[in-house]
């Protein structure tokens, strides 16, 4: 009988951890949509999916240590100072604490600010929360990767 029950457990055991496993891909999969939205929502300009995106709370730490808000980002789009020709993370990894996550990566940019062209290689970090109307990006940190010349 005890055997049994062993072997109940671990059926039980083998059953949740296969019915947990979709939704962690989900989970993941989830995240790295959400993070090439935002990467297009900058590259366009489009302010509004990066307000939807971008948790209440979000803070980014940029490249020259200053911390910047949602409210920020969102100004910035719309103004459409800044063109990027190209805004995309890569080398992604993501790692999922049940309702946060944290993405590392590198984001490449180029485009026109101020009239003069730029290009650069940033690495990242971002923590996301789930909502109750899915993942948010609530901080972001960045450090410029400088050319080895």
């Amino acid at each position: 009988m005890k055997l049994i029950s062993v072997l109940l457990a671990a059926a039980v055991f083998v059953a949740c951890v296969a019915e947990a496993a979709p939704a962690a891909g989900g989970d993941e999969q989830e995240i790295k949509r959400v993070e090439k939205a935002l990467c297009d929502a900058f590259r366009t300009g489009d302010g509004d999916t990066i307000a939807r995106l971008e948790d209440e709370t979000y803070t980014l730490t940029n490249s020259h240590a200053e911390v910047t808000t949602r409210a920020d980002d969102v100004a910035e789009a719309k103004k459409g100072e800044i063109k990027y020709s190209e805004f995309r993370n890569h080398d992604t990894t993501v790692r999922l604490y049940g309702d946060a996550a944290v993405v590392v990566g590198i984001t490449s940019v180029k485009g026109i600010s101020a009239g003069k062209e730029f290009q650069a290689d940033f690495r990242f970090t971002d923590t996301y929360v789930k909502r109750a109307d899915g993942w948010k990006l609530a901080a972001g940190h960045a450090t410029r990767i400088e050319s080895k010349k």
